[in-house]
């Protein structure tokens, strides 16, 4: 009986926790959007305005504002203003930096998609042996790469870290020591956020034809292996 209400239990804290966090964490970011409607002035604010606090107001507010802001960037007279601002701001020292880093990460990630994150790859990091779960962000420049003098062109690799997939380490690997994962951007993030208890589903495969070549043959298992791939 304590068995069974215990399993009862452990099945409702599998429901219950991803709902929670998952609601939790929106109504975080929620509020953080209707925040940003306090920069109006508070005669024109939408709670003074309505006579009622509208949950979820902020958030449209923001969407709208990104849509117009891409709208009248992709005008000829918007592109215009937006290089102007960025000359502005490219004559600032400090901020000029911090500015140019989060514009290529940003470009990177949302404009181009071809390099951002597309590809996930299986490394021997920190040592020999020992294998970690990474993602491609792109190739190093021409001088990285005569210094690094390899034979085979290297590739950036984001090696995030356990449970917190925000951070993590930046390196940069030879093409023949790379292994690409047929397993989904999602896919692998889950894996290295639930520190590998919750697993993907299997992706196995002849051969590494895509993208990397590898050092040996992948092969499919067959009935009665130990789950290793030989």
């Amino acid at each position: 009986m304590k068995r069974k209400l215990k399993r009862i239990f452990l099945t409702g804290l599998a429901v219950v926790i991803p709902a929670g966090l998952t609601l939790y964490i929106l109504s975080f970011i929620i509020d953080m959007m209707d925040n940003l409607l306090k920069v109006i002035p508070t005669h024109y604010q939408p709670d003074n305005l309505f006579g009622i606090h509208i949950p979820g107001l902020g958030a449209i507010v923001t969407v709208i504002l990104i849509f117009v802001c891409g709208l009248v960037t992709r005008s000829y007279l918007g592109n215009r203003l937006v290089r102007f601002g960025e000359h502005l701001v490219g004559k600032i020292p400090f901020v000029r930096s911090i500015y140019q880093a989060i514009k290529r990460i940003a470009d990177s990630l949302f404009m181009d998609k071809a390099r951002s994150f597309k590809k996930v790859v299986l490394v021997e990091y920190p040592r020999r042996g020992v294998y970690s779960v990474g993602f491609v962000t792109g190739t190093p420049n021409e001088e990285i790469q005569n210094i690094i003098g390899q034979k085979s062109p290297c590739f950036s690799v984001f090696m995030p870290l356990a449970l917190t997939p925000t951070t993590g380490f930046f390196i940069m690997v030879p093409q023949t020591e790379l292994i690409e994962l047929r397993m989904t951007v999602e896919e692998a993030f889950t894996l290295i956020i639930s520190a590998g208890i919750v697993t993907p589903t299997d992706h196995l495969f002849v051969g590494n034809e895509n993208f990397f070549p590898v050092k040996e043959s992948l092969l499919p298992l067959k009935d009665g292996d130990t789950g290793k791939v030989k």
